[in-house]
This record gives C-alpha cells, sequence and structure tokens, in this order.
C-alpha cells in the first residue's frame, strides 16, 4: 500500500492565517512540503515576504498577504486576492489569535474583550463564510480552526481567551454539522503549551514550568511542527471521515 497519496495535498490552495511564525508558519511549510500552494497571512507584509521567500527557497509555492484579520472589513480582500492568485481555495486553517492580557479575569477590559473576540471568534467566522464559496467546489475541502486546551477547561490567567476558544470549538461543531451535506470538513485542534513566541511568557518562566511539569505526561513543551503534523492529517483524505472532532496536542494535560 502506497501511502503517500494518502497525506498529499498536490494542488490544494490553503490560506493560513497568523502564518509569519510559530504554529502558523509550520503548518505553513508542512503543507507546502506535502504539496500545497499556500497563502500566508499576518498583519506586516515584510515579516510574510521574508517567510514566503523561504518557503520558495525551497521549491514550494507559497505567497504572502497581509491582512489584520481583527479588522473585519480587510477579510474579503484577503479571499480575493488569495483566489485571484491561485483560483480557489480548498483548505482555510484559522490560526491567528490574540490574548492581550493576562491575570484575573475581572481585570479585563471591555477593549481587551472585543479584541479577542474580534481575533479568536468573528474573523474565523467571517473567513468560513467567505471561503465557503470556493471549498464546496473542492474535492476535499477542510477547515482547521486552532483553538486550545483552555478552550476545553479555562487556563488561570487567560479568562476571556479560554472563553473565545470555548468559542471556537463550538462554533467548529456547528459548521461541521451544517457544511456535511457540502463536503466539507470542520475540524480543531487543542494545542497545550507549545514553545512559540505566543507562549513565551509560560514557557520562559521556571515556577509556572514547573507547575506544568507535574500536570503532563510527556513531560515538556510540544513544537510548532507536532501541530502542524497533526494539521495535514486534518487537511488531507487520511481524515476523510472525520468533521466536527476537537483533537488535543498537549503532551497529555487534559487526561
Amino acid at each position: 500500500m502506497d501511502l503517500s497519496s494518502v497525506f498529499s495535498l498536490d494542488g490544494k490552495v490553503a490560506l493560513i492565517t497568523g502564518a509569519s511564525k510559530g504554529i502558523g508558519f509550520s503548518i505553513a511549510e508542512i503543507f507546502a512540503a506535502a504539496g500545497a500552494k499556500v497563502v500566508l497571512c499576518s498583519r506586516k507584509q515584510d515579516a510574510l515576504d521574508e517567510m514566503a521567500d523561504q518557503l520558495k527557497a525551497k521549491g514550494y509555492e507559497a505567497t504572502g498577504i497581509a491582512c489584520n484579520v481583527g479588522k473585519i472589513e480587510e477579510l474579503p480582500a484577503l479571499v480575493e486576492k488569495t483566489v485571484a492568485i491561485y483560483g480557489t481555495i480548498d483548505i482555510l486553517v484559522n490560526n491567528a489569535a490574540a490574548n492581550p492580557v493576562f491575570g484575573p479575569v475581572h481585570e479585563t477590559s471591555l477593549e481587551a474583550f472585543d479584541k479577542i473576540m474580534d481575533v479568536n471568534v468573528k474573523a474565523p467566522f467571517e473567513l468560513c463564510r467567505l471561503c465557503f464559496p470556493y471549498l464546496r467546489k473542492s474535492s476535499n475541502a477542510s477547515v482547521i480552526n486552532i483553538s486550545s486546551i483552555g478552550g476545553i477547561s479555562p487556563e488561570q490567567g487567560l479568562g476571556i481567551y479560554s472563553v473565545s476558544k470555548a468559542a471556537l470549538i463550538s462554533l467548529t461543531k456547528v459548521f461541521a454539522k451544517e457544511w456535511g451535506d457540502a463536503k466539507i470538513r470542520v475540524n480543531a485542534i487543542c494545542p497545550g503549551l507549545i514553545q512559540t513566541k505566543f507562549s513565551e511568557a509560560l514557557w520562559s518562566n521556571d515556577k509556572i514550568m514547573g507547575m506544568l511539569m507535574n500536570h503532563l505526561a510527556i513531560k515538556r513543551a510540544g513544537t510548532s511542527e507536532e501541530i502542524g503534523f497533526m494539521a495535514l492529517f486534518l487537511a488531507s483524505a487520511a481524515s476523510s471521515y472525520t468533521t466536527g472532532a476537537v483533537l488535543t496536542a498537549d503532551g497529555g494535560f487534559t487526561i
């Protein structure tokens, strides 16, 4: 049995938000290595161009399109530019996230609440809606929402962020149920502690890491590549009967 085709994304077009670094870039690189044409999205075009050039240097097809997903009015242009370049969208990865606060939930301002919800919930919702006309034409359409273990059980100091990620899990299940007839699969990944710039405040703190290690079956922080490989499974034909799933990659934290 030749399994190479099962995990192939040859000819597919993938739009990935928050893709200039960390988990988003790892997903983009792994998808590109699997044959996809990848569109990297984040706020700064110069950073995107640099990362897209890294992929092109490896022989991959990649384009960077700047967009602040927290500004809903910018999302239509992101989708339109992607389609103008590659003709369609087969895979959407909602990875971009915001968490401007760390501390007691009652100290979270309404401004911070709105920013978190705009980026973590409203943007994935709107991008799904905007991509729907293209996804429904794909032979293997897949939407992958990057949630968090905080969406399963609230994390201390990350109250509203956890609320937003719980909402994203629910949104995943709603779209999965409603889009089944359109043959669009929608799944969520819930990373635990992954060693990225976004989570540096956690993994660089020895006290916090010491407490976390007591709850981990696999006693280390995860890597962005490990999330990328799980995303490849969900994007490929290997998961053709999987939709509405909420998969954890957390070293056993939620056991």
